[in-house]
């Protein structure tokens, strides 16, 4: 099994800043993508960035130019930098990963961290 998890989620003030870190780790035979979600009160769950293995990052319209993410293949962690932060910004950033795993290394599957608040408050 693997697992995931976050950190670095807090209250902000608008226009602040804060960086969020996921780590994976267990029985892990390789990481296809990793990625960041969100969740606001009363709302789905949502894309905001995501890094294919090799690829490009992809963004969310509205935190293209703020957030930033990045990653450690080799130690099969993620980052997300969020700048410039607004209040429709406040939710749970969750943390997930496309994943091979031993023992049976030809199943990808998705992986969930218990997710980090985020409130952007003044």
């Amino acid at each position: 099994q693997v697992q995931l998890v976050e950190s670095g989620g807090g209250l902000v003030q608008p226009g602040g800043s804060l960086r969020l870190s996921c780590a994976a780790s267990g029985s892990i035979f390789s990481i296809n993508a990793m990625g960041w979600y969100r969740q606001a009160p009363g709302k789905q769950r949502e894309l905001v960035a995501t890094m294919p293995s090799g690829g490009r990052p992809n963004y969310a319209d509205s935190v293209k130019g703020r957030f930033t993410i990045s990653g450690d293949n080799a130690k099969n962690t993620v980052n997300l930098q969020l700048n410039s932060l607004k209040p429709e910004d406040t939710a749970v950033y969750y943390c997930n990963a496309e994943v091979r795993s031993w023992p049976d290394k030809y199943r990808q599957y998705g992986v969930w961290g218990q997710g980090t608040p985020v409130t952007v408050s003044s």
